[in-house]
């Protein structure tokens, strides 16, 4: 009896060799593969990870996985050198960016390598202490302009809440790995909370309202954050963009809206201008906290 990852994979083979998907067209994602064949997610990533040995499909970042270009005229590939743990890391955070957090196990990212899935373990201990290296990796990227020494409190607090923002934008999977409860041990994301303690650290505030401070602007950023990765899992497993979506349902809701049940809310989406969407909301959020700071910080005494 044929496995079901084998079924899969030559049926999806059988579309690219029709030209019913031709390069660059995006194969139906492991959660496609679950509902179309009905199979476990572990049988659809096993399909995906086969075909990707085959070298008839790729991931792409941001997009997810796709039909690769044609071979002909492509010169064979030498061998991959055995990776050191940089590009393990490094990898593994292409897979999570690409296809998202539900995608990467220890045997996907041994075939994206071309290696035994047990010679992985020569440079992590296990997937735990990959994601904690994934987390260190990303919050040591460079984001961002330097932020001049001369910058106001606020004005820091501001740039360092953008950084996060947009590092979370790049890389939606590292939500899961930020808890203020248990904190991971991460040096390059610890880091980046002394940068926020530094920022508000001389304005005579105690210790505890500076902690309280630097927590409650990175709790703010993973809070709106937290749509980002549902969003791209949607966008992956649809193909429909947000605008497609909105426009999509536009009609059904407006039907609901001005039904005569929410005159509230009837008159403000009446109103022309309207502009609301994550970015807008974390910007305009972001400032409302400040604003609030900035107003305890004078309220209770504090003085650059």
């Amino acid at each position: 009896m044929t496995a079901p990852y084998l079924r899969i994979v030559a049926d999806i083979r059988r579309r690219i060799a029709a030209g019913e998907l031709r390069p660059g067209d995006r194969v139906p994602s492991t959660r496609q593969i679950t509902r179309e064949w009905g199979v476990a997610m572990a049988t659809a990533t096993k399909a995906l990870t086969a075909l990707r040995q085959e070298g008839l499909v790729r991931a792409v970042p941001g997009v997810g996985t796709v039909v690769a270009p044609a071979p002909e005229g492509r010169a064979p590939r030498a061998p991959a050198a055995p990776p050191d743990r940089a590009r393990v890391v490094r990898t593994a955070v292409e897979i999570a960016d690409a296809e998202g957090p539900g995608a990467l196990s220890m045997r996907r990212l041994a075939a994206e390598l071309g290696v035994p899935t047990m010679s992985l373990y020569r440079h992590v201990r296990d997937k735990d202490e990959l994601i904690l290296l994934m987390a260190d990796a990303v919050y040591a990227e460079e984001a961002g302009p330097p932020i001049p020494e001369t910058a106001g409190w606020r004005d820091r607090l501001e740039a360092l809440a953008r950084v996060e923002w947009e590092r979370y934008r790049r890389h939606p999977w590292l939500i899961a790995t930020v808890s203020f409860s248990r904190p991971a041990l991460v040096p390059a994301g610890i880091a980046r909370t002394e940068r926020v303690v530094r920022a508000v650290s001389g304005l005579g505030l105690d210790a505890n309202t500076v902690l309280h401070i630097a927590t409650s602007v990175f709790a703010y950023v993973r809070g709106v954050a937290a749509d980002l990765e549902p969003e791209q899992r949607a966008r992956q497993d649809t193909g429909v963009t947000d605008e497609e979506w909105l426009e999509a349902e536009q009609a059904a809701f407006a039907e609901t809206i001005f039904s005569g049940r929410f005159p509230a809310l009837a008159e403000v989406y009446s109103r022309p201008g309207l502009d609301l969407d994550l970015d807008s909301l974390f910007t305009f959020g972001l400032a409302r906290l400040l604003d609030g700071l900035e107003a305890y910080v004078a309220r209770t005494g504090g003085t650059p």
